[in-house]
């Protein structure tokens, strides 16, 4: 039994175009009437189709299908099923990764409105991270381009990183600066290089709360006045610069707010 293009493409549920892609890969060679140039394809020439339909559902590309259908001895078939194996698994820690990472996003957005202004001590993150904006200037210089480009293919493991600091002149006079912040957990799962001017930065005794700016260029150090407030009335010094992260940003009374997770560290007096 013979049958058209057509009736192939029917039957087995693929273009035209796709079967003479096969065609023309070798993968398979039907009749041509010499008349009017119509292809027939035979039962045979549909197994090697349903083959590579076979091959496709694994996510293998048009070409490669066509190599293992055609022209792939055994050893050679194993090795390229071997590393499709080994691609799945890569791609399934991936997702993985990312599972574990829209959690903890989700979790940490969920919190942050019923921890508005209020206080308590813990430790902050441990992390690593880096400064790229001073205030509102951007240190364009090719070697913070370079690390900008590195760090941005662990998007959307890295947060927003800001750091406020306790005495403004010991830090070239900025009253604050941004950056990335990568978890210790990412950091090891992607083997991120730690060297100036990128900083370990270790957990410490802190004052924990959640702080929200609203509005353009609204964001200042005087959003963290009353942490220091909680430090003298708690009998706490602070001693060092509060860092913490960008939770999100949503629109609030018809004005883009952000909300802010901060941590100041500290001494008991």
């Amino acid at each position: 039994m013979q049958y058209k293009i057509g009736d192939v493409a029917r039957i087995l549920g693929i273009s035209t175009d796709l079967l003479r892609y096969y065609e023309k890969k070798g993968v398979v060679a039907p009749t041509k009437d010499k008349q009017n140039d119509y292809r027939y394809y035979d039962v045979w020439d549909i197994n090697f189709l349903i083959d590579c339909l076979w091959y496709k559902s694994f996510g293998f590309g048009i070409p490669q299908i066509a190599y293992m259908v055609s022209d792939c001895y055994y050893g050679d078939l194993v090795s390229v099923l071997e590393e499709k194996e080994t691609e799945l698994m890569d791609s399934i820690h991936r997702q993985e990764l990312l599972l574990r990472r829209i959690r903890q996003h989700c979790e940490q957005v969920s919190r942050v409105k019923d921890m508005i202004g209020k206080c308590d001590i813990t430790l902050s993150p441990e992390s690593v991270c880096y400064l790229n904006r001073f205030d509102t200037y951007y240190d364009n210089a090719p070697e913070m381009q370079k690390l900008a480009k590195q760090w941005l293919q662990y998007m959307p493991f890295l947060q927003r990183y800001f750091v406020i600091p306790l005495d403004p002149q010991s830090s070239g006079g900025h009253l604050y600066s941004w950056g990335f912040s990568l978890a210790m957990e990412y950091v090891e799962e992607f083997s991120v290089p730690v060297k100036p001017p990128v900083i370990y930065q270790p957990a410490a005794e802190s004052i924990h709360s959640v702080f929200k700016s609203s509005g353009k260029n609204a964001f200042s150090p005087k959003h963290i006045d009353y942490l220091f407030d909680y430090a003298a009335q708690n009998g706490y010094t602070p001693v060092g610069n509060a860092q913490g992260n960008l939770v999100c940003s949503i629109l609030e009374d018809g004005i883009n707010t952000g909300y802010f997770e901060v941590w100041l560290p500290v001494t008991k007096d």
